[in-house]
């Protein structure tokens, strides 16, 4: 291949690697800002969870992307490009709760579906099959256990065969059961190599099925990255100590500690990379400060996205 081919080829990688790129987006409710300058990207074959409590700006910004809201200010784009009728086609969105027949079969409520799509019934088969639901494909919707239809709303996203799929907050509602067949699907595509935006609450999902995730408070960006970045890599101690004040200084003072604060009656203590738990009780005891109690774990993304918002 020619040095001119390859390089437009790789021009044209480049290109289409960002999926999503959204600029300064800014979206009021009169005078409530729902969004305000938000910024981020999320490149092809990622599953990029959007987190924040309830009144974050999460289903604001999916709406704003998708077209359904229009945005105050900034901007974003789809594979490089404006949303179009072109780039709509490339993705499947649950935002708002599909309204299916009650009186129609799981079937023909997705050939209703492909219609609107224009694409091919052969969708439908495997789209029930992906969301486990092919051998009630003849059973009226109105039928369906609550998990059952959120599957079938699953269902309905992936008819089309979109490159992208933007779910909002898909496992709201559900038992663990539910919970855990969504999740499935969401990894069984992931695999496939569709890139997923999930927007939630529910911190360990996004912990057990993203990759990148983006947290947002009162509708601003706080964070964003990969998970694992985001997840501390440094252990924290929960220490307990006679004159917790004193030893908390100290600590903040030395170049064992990264960071403490406070959590319950404990003495949180955030490591520097290179220095364990061991390291720790060493300097404690040789400063006079032996310790009662030591407890090591790694935070999660629960404990670290309350820290952020806090």
């Amino acid at each position: 291949m020619h040095f001119a081919s390859l390089f437009q080829l790789f021009i044209k990688r480049l290109l289409v690697e960002t999926v999503l790129k959204i600029n300064n987006l800014s979206k009021n409710y009169g005078n409530i800002q729902a969004v305000k300058n938000v910024s981020f990207e999320i490149k092809k074959g990622e599953v990029y969870g959007i987190l924040g409590p309830n009144g974050s700006g999460k289903t604001t910004t999916l709406a704003v992307v998708l077209g359904i809201l229009q945005a105050n200010a900034g901007n974003f784009q789809w594979f490089g490009q404006p949303l179009s009728k072109h780039t709509r086609r490339r993705i499947g969105s649950l935002v708002e709760t599909p309204n299916f027949y009650p009186y129609l079969t799981l079937w023909e409520n997705l050939k209703i579906v492909a219609k609107i799509k224009d694409a091919p019934e052969d969708d439908i088969n495997y789209a029930l099959g992906v969301a486990n639901l092919l051998k009630r494909k003849h059973t009226n919707f109105g039928y369906l256990s609550l998990g059952m239809k959120q599957r079938m709303s699953m269902a309905s996203v992936l008819i089309g065969n979109p490159e992208v799929l933007v779910l909002d907050e898909p496992t709201n509602g559900l038992d663990p059961e539910g919970f855990a067949e969504v999740r499935h699907i969401i990894q069984t595509q992931a695999k496939e190599g569709k890139t997923i935006i999930l927007a939630s609450h529910i911190l360990d999902e996004v912990e057990k099925v993203c990759s990148h995730a983006a947290i947002l408070k009162s509708g601003e960006l706080i964070a964003n990255g990969k998970v694992g970045e985001l997840l501390s890599t440094e252990e924290t101690v929960y220490v307990q100590a006679e004159k917790l004040d004193e030893l908390m200084k100290l600590l903040n003072d030395s170049e064992i500690a990264s960071k403490t604060y406070m959590s319950d009656e404990d003495l949180a203590v955030v490591l520097h990379s290179n220095y364990k738990s061991a390291d720790l009780s060493k300097f404690c005891f040789e400063q006079g400060y032996p310790l009662s109690k030591i407890v090591v774990k790694k935070q999660s993304l629960e404990e670290q996205f309350l820290q952020l918002v806090k």
